[in-house]
């Protein structure tokens, strides 16, 4: 099949080299422009532009969609359908209008739960036992469309973001080449979408990610994994940002929210606004992450040291 795949981020890679091994045309891969990142803000190119110079694709990397040059640049390729997953753009009904067989979308939620930016991090954030993968025939909507096939896995009490978006990669990959051949053939049946048990996954705004210790100790871990590997969650300590990367909830008091109250082998012990939690791996800004006990020596943490007082504005 003649295909256009646009995607983004890491999510998208898996599916982007399965569609090529699989042996469709890929006719061109539209992504988004390369944005400054890192400590030293440098020009970084997203991961799917990187995975497409690696198999030898085209590529283009548009600030707009829609526009009269690109719906001709678009239409001479005469795509087959439009392969879509994490691209971070909404397509205008001129682009999904194009392929003969529309475009599919590849959504790392069981819609219409967690539909738009954001559905990896609101599952977790939310405490859902269970998320999974739909593709997605697109229309003008919020990933509106019909169901063609999903997969739904269970999340782990460990899960990360991280963690959780490479497996819904894997079995998007997986998925997309069975919903493509379905299509092609004619043997797709996609179902509507059910009116019940609509959510809206908003994009994530770094405030979110600053932990606040008046809550439970459950939310807080909730938190914590969500915002793992990026931006991370945050506190203060002495005055400076302080991010945690690991960490478990445990039983304890309740009375001194963000306050140390144990250090050993294990890590090192906060409580928060219900029981307690159980820090693991914590990173200083312009530090290594470390291990919660070797960050405690290195540091000389104190026992009724508070976590979390924001600094005031001088």
């Amino acid at each position: 099949m003649r295909i256009i795949f646009a995607g983004t981020s890491a999510f998208a890679v898996p599916a982007l080299e399965s569609i090529y091994r699989a042996g469709h045309g890929i006719e061109l891969v539209l992504t988004q422009p390369d944005r400054k990142a890192g400590r030293g803000l440098e020009q970084t190119a997203p991961p799917v532009k990187r995975s497409a110079q690696a198999l030898g694709l085209a590529f283009a990397q548009p600030t707009l969609l829609g526009d009269a040059a690109g719906l001709d640049r678009l239409r001479a390729l005469e795509p087959e359908a439009i392969v879509v997953a994490a691209f971070g753009r909404l397509l205008p009904q001129a682009v999904l209008d194009i392929p003969l067989h529309g475009a599919i979308n590849i959504h790392a939620s069981l819609l219409p739960r967690w539909r738009g930016a954001a559905p990896i991090h609101r599952a977790i954030l939310a405490g859902d036992a269970h998320t999974g993968v739909c593709i997605m025939q697109m229309d003008a909507g919020l990933d509106t469309g019909p169901i063609v096939s999903e997969e739904a896995i269970p999340i782990a009490a460990d899960d990360t973001t991280g963690t959780l978006a490479e497996r819904l990669a894997e079995i998007g990959s997986r998925l997309i080449l069975t919903a493509l051949a379905e299509i092609e053939s004619g043997q797709a049946v996609p179902r509507p979408q059910a009116a019940e048990g609509v959510t809206y996954a908003v994009k994530i705004q770094k405030a979110e990610a600053r932990i606040d210790w008046n809550k439970s100790a459950l939310e807080i871990d909730r938190t914590i994994r969500a915002f793992n590997p990026s931006p991370g969650a945050v506190t203060w300590l002495r005055g400076a940002p302080l991010k945690i990367w690991g960490a478990t909830p445990a039983p304890g008091m309740a009375d001194r929210p963000g306050t140390i109250v144990r250090i050993d082998a294990a890590g090192v012990v906060v409580e928060c606004g219900k029981d307690a939690l159980q820090i693991t791996d914590l990173q200083r800004a312009g530090g290594k992450r470390l291990l919660a006990l070797e960050f405690a020596r290195g540091h000389q943490l104190r026992l009724g040291e508070r976590l979390g007082q924001v600094p005031r504005p001088d």
